[in-house]
């Protein structure tokens, strides 16, 4: 036996007839690159521990970085449920491609394109969108991952350059990057961006080895040793958390959307081997328990569906908070990690092979449910919305 090709989605509730015919055309694209391009390629990465060769241009290529960017600036202009339905089916092929393309789209062309200068939006964000340059996000440090407040990344003004000092880690793509947007606090402690780019004396971006999880990501740190950072490379438009702040809410987003598409690949997998497999003379799919298991599965998939798409309305209509963007991020990862490990019980011991994505995408999973806020950080958000009470 061997990997089964996903031929259609899930729609147990007739979710499609509310998406429009371009939403369609590019969930089908992108699934149509994932098979051909992700899929003969994922599991010797993920062995391996490498990247996938030429993946971000490959990305650009398909459109899948910045989607909702505008056109002038190198993306598509595309809407919120587009480029939901794009992390769906990136991610459906590997946590590790969406989170190249989910990076690159919410943490570095976001805030470029929201809170950047017209000169940096239009030397950075082309290229970022095609792929020819690779960027990072830098928030998470060594001491301080939920509480970002805390941060030690520091930079001073020095006449005609600021000089930052401080590490971040755990930053997607750092040992690629082109360029990082940086958070770092200012000589009166307030937070704000910076664009540092490869070739700067002082900047160094060593790789995190030994990950059982992300394992065809790179990831690495991002260290600043008196990096002499142009004036013109502070972003202007913002000062304090919300900078960062928002940029995760967007990355939380696509993420919510991603993790449906790992769900799925491991539910119509099992859904198939069930069928196939034989034990007792009749399919295993005959039997209560696997029934119990693949309705339960499709159940959860479904209610991630509907939850992500009126979020994705809600965020069109820029009235998507924070709070809601955070209910769909853990709602929709725990499902997610809880299916991945599940059916591949209905596997038994083939679950475990890299013939089939169950424990690839389970393992990856582990990652998501941390990064860009952590399954308990998103349950204390929800808290506080209820109660009004912070509890951090």
């Amino acid at each position: 036996m061997s990997y089964y090709p996903l031929t259609s989605i899930p729609d147990y509730y007739g979710i499609d007839a509310l998406l429009t015919e371009e939403h369609k055309l590019i969930r089908q694209s992108i699934r149509d690159w994932v098979e051909s391009f992700v899929m003969p390629k994922i599991d010797q990465a993920a062995q391996n521990h490498t990247d996938i060769p030429n993946l971000m241009r490959e990305l650009g290529k398909v459109g899948a970085l910045g989607p909702y960017i505008p056109v002038e600036y190198g993306g598509s202009g595309l809407d919120q449920i587009s480029y939901g339905l794009i992390m769906q089916e990136l991610e459906r092929g590997d946590s590790a491609v969406r989170s190249a393309a989910s990076v690159q789209s919410s943490l570095v062309m976001f805030p470029i394109n929201e809170f950047g200068s017209e000169e940096q939006k239009r030397k950075y964000l082309p290229k970022l969108a095609s792929g020819e340059m690779i960027g990072s996000f830098g928030l998470t440090e060594p001491n301080h991952g939920s509480d970002p407040g805390s941060m030690e990344t520091y930079f001073k003004d020095m006449g005609d350059h600021y000089l930052l000092n401080g590490a971040k880690m755990w930053i997607t793509n750092s040992p690629l990057c082109d360029i990082a947007v940086v958070w770092a606090k200012n000589e009166e402690g307030k937070v704000q961006g910076l664009i540092v780019e490869r070739g700067m004396e002082g900047f160094t971006t060593p790789e995190t080895h030994n990950k059982w999880s992300l394992r065809a990501s790179k990831t690495g740190e991002l260290v600043f040793n008196d990096v002499k950072v142009p004036k013109e490379n502070l972003l202007p438009g913002v000062t304090g958390l919300k900078g960062p702040l928002s940029c995760l809410n967007s990355a939380r987003y696509g993420i919510s959307w991603g993790v449906i598409g790992a769900a799925i690949d491991c539910y119509c997998t099992a859904v198939q081997y069930s069928k196939e497999r034989k034990q007792f003379g009749k399919p295993i799919g005959s039997y209560q328990l696997q029934q119990k298991k693949l309705a339960e599965f499709l159940t959860e998939i479904t209610k991630a569906q509907l939850l992500c798409l009126q979020l994705g309305t809600l965020k069109n209509n820029h009235k998507a908070t924070p709070a809601q963007i955070s209910m769909a991020k853990r709602n929709n990862v725990k499902i997610a990690i809880d299916i991945a490990r599940e059916s591949r019980q209905i596997l038994g011991g083939m679950g475990i092979m890299g013939e089939f994505p169950m424990m690839r995408h389970a393992a990856n999973l582990e990652s998501v449910i941390t990064y860009e806020g952590t399954h308990d950080i998103h349950l204390l958000i929800t808290g506080l919305d209820i109660t009004g009470i912070n509890a951090f």
